[in-house]
């Protein structure tokens, strides 16, 4: 028997920038429930970019890092006959925007020594120019599917 759907809900656009990509972005960083934080770390984060990208908006550099960041195939495991293989699939852009801000994000956190927006700023800006350790998680999960490769016609 099939599950149903699960419904796309509305999102609130964020209140500055009037972008869903950046409250997308203001969930994916929030903890507790704590959303002002998240947002003023966000906005300050593009406040930052701002300053060193003055030709471009800040809104298109985080639109172009997200981009570079989002992975084209990943790896799941799928367990065949006793064995467990990695098999290389799609990634769906849903997904592979949770996965792009979840690296993002992840790769500021694991930064030390400055705050968090500055942090966040710096690893956009690395990302727009195929830099930094979110581009690295990238590739090595691209290069896992490649290796993986003769796995393939597992996936269905």
């Amino acid at each position: 028997m099939r599950r149903k759907k699960k419904e796309k809900r509305e999102l609130v656009l964020d209140a500055i920038y009037d972008s869903s990509l950046i409250s997308k972005l203001t969930n994916h960083l929030m903890f507790s429930g704590k959303k002002s934080t998240a947002q003023k770390i966000i906005w300050g984060a593009l406040e930052e970019i701002k300053k060193v990208k003055k030709t471009e908006s800040p809104v298109e550099v985080l639109e172009s890092a997200i981009k570079n960041v989002t992975p084209m195939v990943e790896i799941r495991p799928r367990r065949i006959g006793g064995a467990t293989y990695q098999v290389p699939r799609e990634v769906q852009p849903d997904r592979g925007f949770s996965l792009a801000s979840r690296w993002l994000i992840s790769a500021a956190r694991a930064k030390k020594g400055k705050p968090m927006a500055k942090k966040l700023a710096e690893e956009i800006l690395l990302a727009t120019k195929n830099e930094g350790a979110a581009i690295k998680k990238k590739l090595d999960t691209h290069r896992m599917a490649e290796a993986n490769r003769a796995f393939a016609h597992f996936a269905w």
